[in-house]
């Protein structure tokens, strides 16, 4: 068996935000911030770590303006990359803030509504975009602990530089066994690597 169920991505969980996804909400930039809808556009980025930054970074290729929404005063992202966000001079932290509500019309995002998670007050900001960067979800409720997982749910392998994974004759490839690259790239290289274990198992 060959476990390649792999990982969503994580969304706010607001009733709005489902309402718009692949109409101004997404959860990649890579994957989407190109598209012609974001151009030129104010961009609002969700999100504190090093995901959220290079998300923020990569969006400033295509937005006029990158909004990063984070709920505290300082950045979960590593020194480098935070310091990296600070001095992009197209993108702007909105610090100790959380997005409540996107905003839009019949047929796009425009805005999203922000609260103040100091005070409770709330303000509008006018984007053409939301991308939420707060992390993943492997695939592998369904398991039910059948085989080994780390603290985040990812399945662990067994064995360095194998698909081997803690139950003899069953092996995982890409997302639902990576919590770090996450790239179709990668997942294709451990396809066929547990692909080959598979065959050489049997």
């Amino acid at each position: 068996i060959i476990i390649a169920t792999g990982a969503r991505a994580n969304y706010l969980g607001l009733e709005s935000e489902a309402k718009y996804k692949n109409r101004g909400v997404s959860a990649c930039a890579v994957c989407d911030g190109a598209l012609p809808m974001f151009r030129n556009q104010p961009l609002v980025v969700v999100g504190g770590g090093d995901s959220a930054v290079e998300e923020a970074t990569y969006l400033t290729n295509f937005a006029s303006r990158v909004y990063l929404i984070h709920r505290r005063d300082t950045l979960r992202a590593s020194k480098i990359m935070a310091d990296r966000a600070t001095r992009n001079e197209k993108i702007e932290i909105v610090w100790n803030h959380q997005v409540v509500e996107v905003l839009g019309d019949e047929t796009k995002v425009t805005g999203v509504r922000l609260e103040n998670t100091v005070d409770g007050s709330h303000r509008e900001l006018a984007c053409g975009g939301m991308f939420a960067a707060i992390g993943h979800t492997p695939n592998t409720s369904f398991l039910k602990g059948q085989v080994e997982t780390n603290e985040a749910g990812y399945i662990r392998w067994v064995k360095p530089f194998r698909t081997w994974t803690s139950v003899e004759g069953v092996f995982a490839a890409g997302d639902v066994a990576d919590d770090y690259y996450r790239q179709a790239i990668t997942s294709a290289g451990t396809g066929c690597m547990a692909a080959l274990d598979a065959e050489r198992w049997l």
